[in-house]
């Protein structure tokens, strides 16, 4: 059957017998053959002859042309992928057809699929097999099966994570939240470029927790930059009228828009104007519980709508959380603000980087007013935000004696780390009850990233990241947020929301999890830099980042000269005392030197996002994009 399909192809594709390299590629993308131009290319060379044809079916002439024959070799070296074809062969009793009832059995017991039934089967047969006779027999092929294989249907991550799952009902603090940290910047802190292009990558990427740092600008419209350095200015305005397009695009659920405000009163009031104008229906402007709640509503209850995170001040005569108020149009509330308090009091870039900022200003002429430290508020801004009042923290102590439950804190990573690490517990307990964000410290001019993880394991709920800068942090980032379709929201643990569990990051007593990943091989990977050709000698890293006692780096031996399939067949194993917290990073790279590697793709998912059996991995850039068709595949198992 498959034979005869791909005779039909081949003679539609080379009329004249001989096809040239573009004919090739277009022909392998038409039969859904897995290819790129790179390796495509390599094997079109001459010097490929011993894996495509025998030598008198090469190009010598270098006429731009090869063969029937050739081409057939191309395909069969890019679709028959030893390692797949053996399973195939042992599933297979003709090993040339794979009957419905093997293919089930293979589905139920090795891939532990869920409802792996006869409809299961016939379904999948019609979707990935390209033989009509094989589908009107109910059979599947070689070339069905690996397309099955590489496929989604046939992805690591569970296919049920890929669609809202969880309970949303719960308050916003059993939430962890995708949170990005100065949004509006694409490179450094510095002379790095603002643009409004970087709010909208953040929200398609599913961050709902976006940062804006405002000051005031001419002609009385605030502008949005890294104040006191040299970074471009953007009019707040635009930001708006950006997030208002895109802002549940990749999910329903609240934005949260975090400000950083250093503007006049007379300029805050022009914010509020543009927030409710261009945002309408979209932002909260009244509560959605009664006067009497004592927890933050859900994300469930707040799908559809935009809070505003900023400091707050409830005239006396007005209770907290009112719905109902008088007009604030004009007014002014005398409340102090600390130049770059960003919300908390505690350190933050504008502050611990001004001595760098103002070497850099020094022939600017910068006007000496906006090194004022005192700002009052204008009421008009301040009624808009409901849920999600900016606090500054104390102590935990002082927390849970004052603070109300729509009081939230920002904390400075090297606060928060010495809190994490003294009082584990502690950070928990406030974390349950109240949203928390941390924040890069102010010496990170580069907009580098701390590690998440360690704010993760308390319970962080808005753990603010460079989402502009790439590297391990970001990749936990995308990874960590794969969960729960994609929504930006993933409902804590239990032990991190409830407080009949005593549970400590630090002192695990817990029965471990067993992890086994044998890394079978690597198809289409990208080549080496420094490669005139298609090779790598690539290695691939597991790493699983969670409570302290988990995290481990494991990794294969290196296959020298091969990115086209290297083959590994090598077993790892982890012991996970804490899986509902843990992270699985495949990360592939070329081996430069005994200590220097080049990095190839990676690909992060949480473990509890795992599936079992034999499983595709697709691999990502450095920047979160696809490489496709580069991927892994694997045997995964867990108790």
């Amino acid at each position: 059957m498959e034979e005869k399909w791909l005779e039909t192809v081949i003679s539609q594709g080379c009329v004249r017998g001989k096809v040239t390299y573009q004919e090739t590629l277009d022909a392998l993308h038409r039969m859904n053959v897995a290819v790129d131009a790179v390796h495509a290319r390599s094997l079109f060379k001459p010097g490929f002859s011993h894996i495509i044809a025998p030598q008198q079916e090469r190009d010598p002439n270098r006429t731009g042309f090869i063969s029937t024959d050739a081409f057939r070799s191309i395909y069969e070296a890019f679709v028959y992928r030893k390692e797949l074809v053996d399973i195939f062969k042992q599933l297979s009793t003709s090993r040339r057809l794979l009957p419905p009832k093997k293919l089930e059995d293979f589905l139920r017991t090795e891939q532990h699929e869920a409802g792996a039934d006869g409809k299961k089967v016939a379904e999948l047969i019609e979707k990935y097999e390209l033989s009509i006779e094989a589908r009107r027999d109910n059979y599947m092929t070689l070339h069905g099966f690996i397309r099955f294989m590489t496929s989604e249907d046939n992805h690591i991550f569970r296919r049920e994570h890929n669609q809202v799952y969880q309970d949303m009902t719960h308050p916003l603090s059993d939430y962890f939240i995708s949170t990005s940290h100065n949004t509006y910047l694409i490179s450094d802190q510095l002379v790095g470029q603002s643009h409004l292009w970087a709010y909208g990558s953040a929200l398609m990427r599913g961050c709902r927790c976006v940062e804006i740092d405002c000051w005031d600008g001419v002609d009385n419209e605030p502008v949005v930059y890294h104040g006191f350095t040299l970074t471009s200015k953007i009019l707040f305005k635009t930001i708006i009228y950006v997030i208002e397009k895109y802002a549940f695009v990749a999910s329903h659920y609240p934005l949260i828009l975090s400000l950083e405000n250093h503007c006049s009163p007379r300029q805050q009031e022009v914010m509020a104007n543009h927030l409710i104008a261009i945002l309408g229906d979209k932002l909260l402007t009244a509560p959605v519980t009664n006067s009497s709640a004592t927890l933050l509503p859900s994300p469930e209850a707040l799908r559809g709508k935009i809070l505003i995170k900023y400091k707050k001040t409830e005239p006396p005569w007005d209770p907290p959380l009112s719905p109902s108020r008088p007009s604030t149009q004009g007014q002014v509330l005398e409340h102090v603000e600390e130049l770059g308090d960003d919300e908390s009091g505690d350190e933050e870039p504008t502050k611990s980087l001004l001595p760098l900022k103002m070497n850099l200003l020094k022939n600017k002429k910068e006007p000496k007013s906006k090194l004022k430290v005192k700002q009052p508020i204008a009421a008009l801004l301040s009624d808009l935000v409901i849920y999600t009042k900016s606090q500054n923290f104390v102590s935990f102590q002082h927390s849970r004696e004052n603070q109300k439950f729509y009081e939230n804190n920002s904390l400075s990573e090297r606060k928060a780390q010495r809190l994490a690490r003294g009082s584990g517990q502690e950070f928990i307990a406030h974390t349950m009850k109240f949203l928390t964000r941390i924040y890069p410290k102010g010496t990170r001019a580069s907009s580098s990233n701390f590690y998440p993880q360690e704010f993760w394991n308390v319970g962080c709920q808005m753990v603010a990241l460079n989402f502009q800068t790439p590297g391990i942090a970001m990749d936990m980032e995308g990874g960590k947020f794969l969960d729960n379709g994609r929504c930006g929201y993933v409902l804590k643990p239990e032990f991190l929301r409830s407080a009949k569990f005593c549970y400590d990051p630090y002192d695990l007593r817990r029965c471990p999890m067993l992890l086994s990943i044998k890394v079978i091989s690597g198809s289409l990977l990208p080549p080496c830099s420094l490669s005139t050709s298609n090779t790598a000698d690539p290695v691939v890293i597991l790493q699983i980042y969670g409570a302290p006692r988990d995290e481990c780096s494991k990794q294969t031996q290196v296959r020298r000269s091969n990115a086209f399939n290297p083959q590994w067949n090598q077993t790892i194993t982890f012991s996970v005392q804490v899986p509902e917290l843990a992270l699985l990073r495949f990360c592939v790279q070329d081996q430069l030197t005994l200590i220097s590697n080049e990095f190839l793709g990676q690909y992060t998912l949480p473990l509890r996002s795992i599936s079992r059996g034999y499983r595709h991995v697709p691999l990502l850039n450095k920047h979160g994009q696809s490489i496709v068709p580069a991927s892994l595949f694997v045997h995964i198992w867990f108790n």
